[in-house]
């Protein structure tokens, strides 16, 4: 839902720091939005970095005018050697002024993608705002000399003026004397084609997925879409199910529900977003997949097919993006490390939807529902003894889609779960993740559109030993937004309102501190609060 005629489409921040404890604007907001608005930011915490010598390194500078995508180089630095490092830092700063649609952006090393970003859409005056990210875990790949990709696709011409100018750094932070290294991969493989040959000694897999649905077309809202058989603009055969699976020479091997990403021009409305965008679409997070039950089967030193499709597309139809990073932990005792996989069952795929038309003057509703269970077990004989490991997710969907005739009401009210439990030896991490969307817009007299928005990314994490309890955490990132505008107008006629508030809470270990609360609230592009609770 990306208007027709935009303005002129962890861890993000502002481009000056936030204050200490909290501020709340001492001016009333403006009427209406201006020429100019606040820089953007979210509530989300800043990458925690170690009080230990440091080492920065530009990793990419270039201004984005249309698909040619920037190409240099990376080397290690050399005043912090080539690791293990205590932490690295990977920071974005961008700005653009004029008109622009909102953007989808990549960046890889050596073809390992290690970050996946959109942008904001600017003001006539022009915007800046950065991006934080943690990328220790990539310390196979940022060890050795790399050529570097980044792309920000974009179109610049006389409508769409916005010049997108970034630069991207790294931050290297060396160990402490003494201290433990993080434990990351022992090597970095980027799923460049199907086929792949692993280390015979591995140990540990997992697979992450940078899944989107992107690109302008209907898959950018997927989960508006409806049956053909529904009078509605946007249409999947099956209605807006999705999952995000990945294979193993053919047997399904992991199951993901995707997060429903609302992009800086989504729900038809840029207003809800010049200031604080919906959670994670300015760091697109992948969606992990413990693949260590199959590590006995790719050991064998052969190539194996590993895929990733995304189930519910129309069959020849485009718009999602799955960029893919293998990561793998070696036995160095060992030179290979046999086992076998020892247990798959799936319960059968379920994605249905129930079209009832509307009555006379009525709306249209779709009711929606789909559930999946895997899990894959096996076993690994290690030079540390027998290792077994048990993969159990369950995905399930619920949504409500509500619309009129010409679609000027339209509304939805959906829910995403997806549990995981992963037992490797005596160690069990549960994670229980829950999407939310609710919403709708309408256009009404005058041609005002209007739209109120709620979204919510939850996930609640605890890790047992031995049946206790040793390890959680708590993540509730919530937004909430009310928008109005007068549609087919230009800019300078819209008459724009809104206001946002987004709160982003994180408890355990996983948080600054064992507690980071903060609510970042806005009217009408102004930030009007600030405050912190922990």
């Amino acid at each position: 839902m990306t208007a027709a005629d935009p303005p002129p489409a962890h861890g993000v921040t502002a481009a000056d720091p936030p204050p200490a404890h909290g501020v709340t604007a001492a001016d009333p907001p403006p009427a209406e939005f201006g020429t100019d608005w606040h820089d953007p930011l979210t509530p989300a915490p800043p990458v925690t970095r170690p009080a230990t010598r440091s080492c920065e390194v530009t990793l990419a500078e270039a201004q984005f005018r249309d698909f040619t995508p920037y190409q240099g180089s990376y080397a290690p630095p050399a005043a912090c050697g080539t690791g293990p490092w205590a932490k690295v830092v990977l920071r974005l700063d961008g700005k653009v002024k004029g008109r622009q649609y909102d953007r989808l952006g990549h960046l890889s090393l050596g073809g390992v993608e290690i970050l996946r970003t959109s942008t904001p859409q600017p003001s006539p005056d022009g915007i800046s705002w950065s991006v934080e990210k943690d990328v220790t875990r990539y310390r196979d790949t940022l060890a050795r000399p790399q050529p570097v990709e980044m792309l920000i696709g974009n179109v610049v011409d006389d409508t769409y003026t916005g010049v997108i100018d970034v630069k991207v750094t790294l931050t290297f932070y060396a160990a402490e004397a003494g201290a433990a290294a993080p434990d990351t991969p022992d090597r970095v493989l980027p799923l460049t084609s199907p086929s792949v040959t692993t280390p015979r000694n591995t140990e540990r897999l997992v697979a992450e997925v940078y899944a989107t649905g992107s690109g302008g077309g209907c898959e950018e809202y997927w989960y508006m879409t409806a049956p053909d058989a529904a009078p509605y603009s946007c249409k999947a055969a099956d209605g807006p199910h999705r999952e995000v699976r990945v294979s193993v020479d053919g047997q399904l091997a992991g199951i993901a529900a995707p997060f429903p990403t609302v992009w800086t021009g989504g729900w038809s409305n840029p207003f809800l977003w010049y200031v604080t965008p919906g959670p994670r679409a300015f760091d697109v997070q992948p969606i992990r997949y413990d693949l260590t039950p199959y590590a006995a089967l790719l050991n064998d030193g052969r190539p194996h097919r590993i895929e990733v499709s995304v189930a519910g597309v129309p069959a020849g139809q485009s718009g999602w993006s799955t960029p893919t990073n293998l990561l793998l932990w070696q036995d160095e005792a060992r030179q290979v490390v046999t086992g076998a996989l020892t247990r798959h069952e799936q319960s059968d795929p379920a994605g249905h939807s129930r079209w009832t038309p509307a009555a006379p003057g009525g709306q249209h509703r779709l009711d929606t529902e789909g559930r999946h269970r895997l899990t894959v077990a096996g076993h690994l004989n290690t030079s540390h003894g027998r290792v077994a490991t048990t993969v159990t997710r369950t995905v399930h969907s619920t949504s409500v889609h509500r619309w009129t005739e010409g679609e000027n009401l339209d509304a939805l009210d959906a829910t995403w779960t997806d549990e995981e439990s992963v037992t490797h030896g005596p160690t069990t991490t549960r994670t229980a993740r829950t999407y939310t969307m609710n919403g709708e817009t309408t256009l009404g007299a005058g041609d005002r559109l209007r739209t109120v928005l709620s979204l919510g990314d939850r996930a609640d994490t605890v890790t047992l030993r031995g049946g206790r309890p040793v390890d959680s955490s708590r993540l509730d990132d919530q937004y909430t937004g009310d928008a109005t505008y007068t549609a087919n107008v230009p800019r300078d006629q819209r008459h724009a309102v809104a206001t946002t508030s987004a709160r982003y809470r994180l408890y355990g270990s996983q948080a600054p501190g064992g507690c980071y609360d903060r609510t970042v609230d806005t009217v009408q592009g102004t930030l009007t609060v600030d405050r912190r609770r922990c």
